[in-house]
């Protein structure tokens, strides 16, 4: 049982703000702190966070309380639970009074661990020659408390003799277990790189390889202290940086990030192995600093700084893009001395939106109609992203880019997209009536009133599921946190649905015409309302609910 005065102790130690803060992208209002709730849907923000108080209330839902009841209903954990999540986010030792915590046992296992990489290092000759090669500085090998996990066996024996039981090894993400039943460690042979929450706290370990192993890079497994989508390595050394200087460098591995900090780039981190995610707005958001993307400049890099540029600029951040040219990273530039042009080049790159812009019409041959057409309502999707302000703004630059005029994009219309078979692939459109409808509740009773489920080809099951108020549906969870979905407003989402209907007749059409197997009578009747009642209603801009009595 948690003493009841070390709560308090940790209530004391922790403000709610920075809690939620690394949930939530919160937003200050006045004297208060707001978002939209996380705990129902919204569009207008009702959530408030008061840190005068130490209190959250929405009012919208009515939830409310403290930082240990956030957490509890945000990670859906018991009382005790959520005070453990809370004092291992920020490295604050509980008192118990009988027994002791799942947390306070897996943050000792994972501190043990680290003793034990880091002495081990300095009896692996080959392990520090490689980081030697690699320009990394002595200083910097103890200020990232770089370590070595050596061969299985002694990883093993190290447990024993500390007497870890092999079940709380697994929970801190040390070992696994094979199919057999076997435990084995989860890194072997690799340098290793201790990871830590915002506030400090060791969480967890990435490992590279330093034989020919697949897998270069491999991080800790999810825990219950670990979320790689909700981290970024190095953050709890840089975020002095980044408060002070309002500017944050996203790199992609950990030793572009240790080589950047050695050079004096101490707002530097990177994500771990993992693309930007939404998950990690709350924490860039903190200090509102100017994002850099420092990626590489290969295939593999500009498709992530392309869907991580996507994601910022619709979140409102304001940033740019540096490709590194010619196989170079931030680690090798620094090793090889040459910081004055790492430096020119981290000062350029392209603005967030002016990246995504340039990169949509560098994919398409504009030369070609059709594929200036595609790349028109490409850029038109993403433009729809941005607040009406930044979309108004850099309209022209849009335009200047494909050599059409700046008026196209003012024009209202349904979007556009490929002709796709519904049966065998996703479409563009259903996936933003979906996200619409995941917005906006109130619209699902109205689409099932005019369509069949079966019109939404592969996203049946997620149409479907959101009929049946499950939110909780893999398609439905996936629509909904893809940030490059846009949301339709309420005029282009009817005007969307129309159009589908109106496809949906005219394919209707096409294969009556064609059916031998309908009755003539039936047939002939099919065609003459398709054609001289349903399509005309359409045209006009009605609603006309999809007929459902006849073959299709």
């Amino acid at each position: 049982m948690i003493d009841p005065a070390s709560i308090e102790a940790l209530k004391q130690s922790i403000d709610i703000v920075d809690v939620i803060g690394n949930y939530l992208e919160l937003k200050k209002a006045g004297a208060n702190y707001k978002c939209n709730c996380p705990f129902h849907g919204e569009k207008t923000p009702s959530f408030n966070v008061n840190p005068q108080r130490q209190i959250f209330h929405c009012f919208g839902c009515g939830i409310g309380g403290d930082a240990i009841k956030f957490v509890m209903e945000y990670e859906k954990l018991s009382y005790p639970e959520a005070i453990e999540k809370l004092a291992a986010m920020y490295n604050f030792t509980l008192r118990y009074t009988k027994g002791s915590g799942d947390y306070s046992q897996a943050k000792r296992v994972l501190e043990l661990m680290q003793h034990f990489y880091t002495a081990t290092l300095d009896r692996t000759p080959h392990a520090l020659e490689y980081l030697r090669s690699r320009g990394v500085s002595q200083s910097s090998i103890e200020a990232f408390g770089i370590g070595y996990a050596p061969g299985t066996r002694a990883i093993m024996d190290h447990l024993a003799k500390n007497h870890i039981p092999l079940p709380q090894a697994k929970e801190a993400g040390v070992i696994a277990q094979g199919e057999e039943g076997r435990h084995y460690p989860r890194l072997i042979e690799r340098i290793t790189f201790p990871i830590y929450s915002p506030a400090g706290a060791l969480v967890g370990f990435g490992g590279r390889t330093l034989g020919d192993h697949p897998a270069k890079y491999i991080n800790s497994p999810q825990t219950r202290l670990f979320n790689k989508s909700r981290l970024l390595y190095g953050y709890h050394r840089a975020k002095e940086s980044i408060y002070r200087q309002k500017e944050l460098i996203v790199t992609e591995g950990y030793l572009d990030v240790i080589m950047l900090h050695q050079a004096g780039f101490t707002q530097a981190v990177a994500t771990l192995g993992t693309a930007l995610t939404a998950e990690h707005l709350p924490l860039l958001r903190k200090g509102e600093p100017s994002v850099t993307l420092a990626y590489d400049g290969d295939a593999a890099g500009v498709a992530a700084a392309l869907k991580a540029a996507r994601l910022l600029s619709a979140h409102g951040f304001e940033g740019r893009v540096v490709l590194f040219p010619g196989g170079q990273d931030p680690a090798d530039m620094v090793h090889t001395g040459r910081l004055a042009e790492l430096r020119s080049l981290l000062a350029g790159g392209s603005d967030l939106i002016g990246f995504v812009l340039e990169r949509i019409a560098a994919q398409h041959d504009l030369s070609n109609p059709r594929q200036k057409e595609r790349a028109f309502n490409e850029m038109r999707t993403y433009l729809s992203t941005l607040s009406p302000i930044v979309r108004e703004s850099v309209i022209p630059r849009a335009a200047g880019l494909l050599g059409v005029s700046a008026a196209l994009f003012g024009k209202r219309q349904p979007p556009r997209f490929e002709e796709r078979t519904p049966e065998t692939a996703e479409d563009p459109v259903w996936l933003s009536i979906l996200r619409t409808m995941l917005e906006r509740e109130r619209l699902v009773e109205e689409v099932l009133d005019l369509i069949n489920p079966s019109m939404a080809g592969t996203h049946a099951p997620a149409l479907e599921a959101l009929a049946r108020g499950d939110r909780n549906h893999p398609g439905l969870r996936r629509i909904a946190v893809d940030e490059s979905i846009p949301v339709l407003d309420d005029e282009a989402f009817y005007d969307t649905l129309r159009a589908q209907i109106e496809r949906r007749y005219r394919l209707a059409l096409a294969r009556l015409s064609r059916d031998t197997s309908i009755p003539y009578t039936k047939k002939s009747y099919w065609i003459r309302k398709i054609k001289t009642d349903i399509l005309p209603r359409l045209k006009k801009g009605e609603l006309v609910p999809y007929a459902s009595d006849f073959t299709l």
